[in-house]
């Protein structure tokens, strides 16, 4: 094995994944080489000894191939310049470094650790600064380590910054003693990854505490598809197969042991209904039981206000002039309710929802009743302002999310102030959203879910709206009549063929083409038939490409999002700008990001569209504007953010787009759901595009059975039925 010591000159190549680089390396006498490998996080400027072997690259050339690799910090002013203007410490770029090296030579690491007054000796530095680049300096100390610890183990080094937020300099302690706590503990870190290091620090196979992390991964792995039990014979086996462990005593007694373990912990609860047993986790029991008896308490409490219900039903009989006349079940739905604690409206498009909305606040405004209008995101709040002309708000806002208790500031104990909460887009509202809502009402108070129950469940674990509907303790209006100025609209009038699984029509009488259909037999000319779509298509009828969005059922494939995200990146943001690449994605500024967590820190939610409008190489941070405000990313929270030219449908959910193009092939039979293309097609307002295959089509609109999510809202409802 050869050996090699000199400085990184600069990279090549990084995968933050993995840990391989290619990178140039200076040697004594003013040589370079190229090297490449599985190396810990480095830093231009850092001297390194490496051990490995030459080898010739077909295209470049000679390299040489690193097995080993050790750091020592640079002590050259040229080293020091290049490591401190890497990046490495926030508020430190090329020219500070200089500035900084120029004054303290090869002292200055020793002045920024344990002398950090010092710095003011720098013109134009102040204390903000300063405090910033000390506490930065000791982190990366402390990150650096922990890079070393996983890249050890065989795990990305890019989780390094979040484990050390949420350890700190126990880190490294606390993953040693039990490596499988960063599955549960650290947001994108899941058991294969977990499970790695502990293998590699020598836990058992078997080990009672790898079944048990097992098991815990297996039941949120469900979760994770809207589920919110799973059941107790399909846990096991899912395990076991997670595990790759065969069935034996030893391994049946382990999670006998392990299920009790967790029990006993209180982390999951275990229910049995209709001689068949479920596990779930604890938080998601009593957060499903608790709507219940909150819907049940509303339900039955008096009201603060009453209305004279026969006086001004004879009077929404009576059309006025200039007024939208009403009909039968929209006047039904008021009188709900305005009689009632708790309703349901459900529609589709162009059946009169938000008219029903419109005349019920006009009969609240009229008897002095204190109201508010919201929505789970900020697109369909913003939909419900232009519907309505009154303020709507996100579900996040009313509630008001306090990061220092990372809870809502209202709650049980501080209560909403209101006596009507009428909330759209209810079909959206998971169920810890829904809990949250309801503890924050008032028993006094009225509340009505607005909604589309034929559109896909929410993102969020549970079934919540249609679980209420299902019960039938709460009245629920259903509109089906189709109103005139929908008619004119093929989406609208296609919307409900769909529904009714009928294939869509590509014309219709008195109805503007607003619709199509491109037969595509593979997904292999998609790319081709996007480009025409934006570079022409749109620019005929008049819509603006930021105002387009794809909607595709799934991420991965020719046809996915993740695909169709880096081709439209490259036809509508080509320019030379600035950017940040972070797990194999090229953020540049100009894009169009999604988030995809709740981020209540930031105020920012799963499935919220921004544009990224600067990069901070600096500062190590990006700018990216939602709507009405600008929210910083740490580089490190980066994985929170994904492009956004197109999105999943399931994420497209309370929003419009003035185009909707969706690519649908075989490729996505496991997706391909009549709710699918319902929600996708109505998320259109002046056009929509499906591009694919006959065949899909048709598979997804027979296929109205969609797929069952196991919760137990619906018999909490209506029965005793507790967990034990």
């Amino acid at each position: 094995m050869e050996e090699l010591v000199g400085t990184v000159e600069r990279f090549l190549f990084q995968n933050g994944d993995n840990g391989y680089c290619v990178f140039i390396l200076s040697l004594p006498k003013k040589e370079t080489t190229i090297v490449c490998g599985f190396v810990p996080a480095l830093q231009a400027g850092q001297q390194v000894h490496l051990k490995g072997s030459w080898a010739v690259h077909p295209k470049f050339g000679k390299q040489f191939q690193a097995d080993q690799c050790s750091v020592s910090i640079p002590t050259t002013t040229t080293g020091l310049k290049k490591y401190l203007g890497s990046g490495m410490i926030k508020g430190i770029g090329p020219q500070f470094a200089e500035k900084l090296v120029n004054y303290f030579g090869t002292q200055v690491l020793e002045i920024i650790e344990h002398h950090t007054e010092r710095l003011r000796e720098i013109p134009g530095i102040g204390p903000k600064k300063i405090d910033s680049i000390s506490s930065t300096f000791k982190d990366q100390k402390e990150i650096a380590s922990i890079m070393v610890f996983l890249q050890d183990k065989g795990m990305s080094t890019n989780f390094a910054s979040k484990i050390y937020k949420r350890y700190g300099a126990n880190s490294i302690a606390l993953i040693t003693q039990n490596p499988y706590r960063i599955a549960e503990d650290i947001w994108g870190v899941g058991f294969k990854s977990a499970d790695q290091i502990a293998q590699n620090m020598g836990f058992g196979k078997e080990s009672l505490e790898r079944i048990t992390a097992g098991l815990l991964f297996a039941i949120s792995t469900h979760t994770g598809q809207g589920h919110l039990y799973v059941n107790l014979e399909a846990l096991r086996t899912q395990a076991l197969e997670l595990l790759e462990v065969a069935e034996s005593d030893s391994v049946k007694l382990t999670l006998k042991n392990a299920l009790h373990k967790l029990y006993n912990e209180e982390k999951i609860k275990l229910l049995t209904h209709q001689d068949q047993h479920y596990i779930t986790l604890s938080l998601y029991y009593f957060t499903e039981k608790a709507v219940s008896q909150k819907l049940l308490k509303l339900i039955e409490h008096p009201p603060k206000h009453t209305f004279d219900i026969h006086t001004i039903y004879q009077k929404l009989r009576v059309t006025q002039d200039k007024e939208v006349e009403l009909n039968e079940a929209q006047i039904s739905g008021i009188i709900n309710c305005l009689s009632q604690k708790v309703t349901v409206v459900t529609g589709g498009p162009g059946t009169g929802k938000t008219t029903l909305i419109k005349k019920l606040l006009s009969i609240l405004d009229e008897h002095s009743v204190k109201y508010q209008l919201a929505a789970p995101t900020g697109r369909a709040a913003k939909r419900m302002t232009e519907g309505t002309g009154r303020y709507a708000t996100t579900l996040h806002r009313l509630l008001e999310f306090n990061p220092q208790t990372m809870g809502f500031v209202h709650n049980e104990q501080n209560a909403l102030k209101l006596d009507y909460l009428i909330v759209d887009e209810a079909s959206m509202i998971d169920i810890f959203l829904a809990h949250a809502l309801l503890k924050a009402l008032p028993l006094t108070a009225h509340i009505v879910f607005i909604g589309d129950i034929d559109q896909l469940p929410s993102v969020g674990s549970g079934n919540f709206l249609n679980d209420v509907i299902a019960s039938q303790k709460v009245p629920t209006t259903r509109l089906a009549y189709i109103f005139r100025q929908a008619h004119n609209s093929l989406i609208a009038y296609n919307a409900h063929r769909i529904n009714s699984g009928e294939f869509p029509a590509f014309e219709a009488p008195d109805t503007i083409q607003d619709y199509q259909f491109i037969k595509l037999d593979t997904p292999d000319t998609l790319d081709e038939q996007l480009k025409t779509i934006f570079s022409t298509k749109l620019k005929r009828m008049g819509i603006r490409q930021e105002n387009a969005m794809v909607l595709s059922p799934m991420n991965k494939g020719g046809a996915g999002t993740q695909h169709i995200n880096h081709y439209l990146q490259a036809i509508l943001n080509p320019a030379d700008k600035p950017s940040i690449s972070r797990m194999g994605t090229s953020f540049k500024i100009g894009d169009r990001v999604m988030q995809i967590r709740n981020n209540y820190d930031k105020h920012v939610f799963n499935g919220d569209i921004g544009t990224l409008e600067a990069i901070n190489t600096e500062d190590q941070n990006l700018t990216v504007h939602f709507g009405d405000k600008e929210v910083v990313y740490e580089f490190a929270e980066l994985d929170e953010l994904v492009l956004a030219y197109a999105i999943s449908i399931h994420k497209s959910q309370g929003s419009e787009f003035d185009a909707v193009i969706i690519p649908l092939f075989m490729q996505h039979f496991t997706l391909l759901q009549r709710n699918l293309v319902y929600t996708g097609l109505t998320r259109a307002k002046k056009l929509c595009i499906i591009i694919g295959q006959p065949k899909a089509l048709a598979m997804a609109i027979k296929n109205n059975k969609g797929t069952k999510r196991t919760t137990f809202l619906k018999e909490f409802l209506t029965t005793s039925l507790e967990a034990r």
